[in-house]
C-alpha cells in the first residue's frame, strides 16, 4: 500500500509539473491545496483501516481544511468564524466593474461604455482585453487600473508581449484611488451590507487583503482601494460611537 501511495505521489508531481508550468500562481495553489486535501483523506482511511482512529482524525481534518469543506469540522478544529458564502467585493470605474468573489478569489468584471459595452471581462480574450485596456487609457485611468489587474491574473505573461508602455501608463497615473469614496462604494467593495460592525469590516479586510497579495495574481491598485474602504469605514464607526 505505502508502494501504491508512492507511485500516486510521483505520478500526481508529474501532472502537475507538466500541467501547471505556465499557470499562474493562484492556479497552483489552489491544485496543490486540492491534491493535499485528498492525499490527506486516503492517508486518513489508510489510517482508519489500521486502527489508528486518532491519527486519521487529525490527519482527515487537515484534508478537509486544505479542500475547503469549512461546513465540515471535528471538534477543535477550525476555531474560527465560518466565512459568509457568497460575498462579492465590487470595484467600479467609468468603464468597468470588477468583481472578486471571496470564497473562490476569482476576478471578473463587465464592460460598462466602449467598444464592448455589456460583454463579461471572462467572454473576452487576450487581444480583445488589450484593446479595451486601450479605450480605457484614453479617459478612463482607473478602469484601466482594473483592467490590468485582470490581465495580470487571467494571463500573467501579457506584460512581455510589447506591454511595457502600459506598466509606465500606470506609473504617470500614479498609485492613488479615484479621489473621494462614498460609503456605499466602500461597502461594495469589502462586499459588506449596511450597517456592518467593525469585526465585520476587519474580517471582510483581511480575508480580501489574502486574495490580493501577490503571489495570489493580486493588484496593487485593488489593495489600496480594499484600504481606503477598511480606513472610511472604521472611521464613520469611530465618529458614530
Amino acid at each position: 500500500m505505502t508502494l501504491l501511495l508512492g507511485i500516486a505521489a510521483v505520478g500526481i508531481l508529474w501532472w502537475l509539473l507538466n500541467n501547471f508550468a505556465q499557470a499562474n500562481a493562484a492556479a497552483v495553489a489552489k491544485a496543490i491545496r486540492t491534491v493535499g486535501g485528498i492525499a490527506a483523506l486516503g492517508l486518513a482511511a489508510l489510517l482508519g483501516l489500521r486502527g489508528r482512529i486518532d491519527m486519521a482524525l487529525l490527519v482527515g481534518s487537515a484534508g478537509v481544511w486544505l479542500l475547503g469543506w469549512s461546513g465540515f469540522r471535528l471538534p477543535g478544529f477550525g476555531g474560527s468564524a465560518p466565512k459568509t458564502s457568497g460575498s462579492v467585493s465590487r470595484v467600479r470605474s467609468a468603464m468597468i466593474e470588477m468583481e472578486l468573489d471571496h470564497d473562490s478569489g476569482e476576478m471578473d468584471g463587465s464592460v460598462l461604455a466602449g467598444t464592448f459595452m455589456g460583454r463579461r471581462l471572462g467572454t473576452l480574450e487576450e487581444a480583445d482585453l488589450r484593446n479595451l485596456l486601450a479605450q480605457c487609457q484614453t479617459g478612463d485611468p482607473d478602469g484601466a487600473r482594473l483592467v490590468e489587474a485582470y490581465l495580470d491574473r487571467r494571463f500573467p505573461h501579457w506584460r512581455g508581449g510589447g506591454q511595457e508602455h502600459a506598466e509606465a501608463g500606470s506609473e504617470a497615473r500614479g498609485q492613488s484611488g479615484s479621489g473621494a469614496m462614498t460609503e456605499e462604494e466602500a461597502l461594495q467593495i469589502l462586499g459588506l451590507s449596511a450597517g456592518a460592525t467593525p469585526d465585520e469590516i476587519r474580517n471582510a479586510h483581511r480575508s480580501l487583503m489574502k486574495k490580493l497579495h501577490p503571489d495570489q495574481g493580486g493588484s496593487t491598485y485593488l489593495a489600496a482601494r480594499v484600504n481606503q474602504a477598511k480606513e472610511l469605514l472604521m472611521a464613520r464607526r469611530r465618529s458614530a460611537s
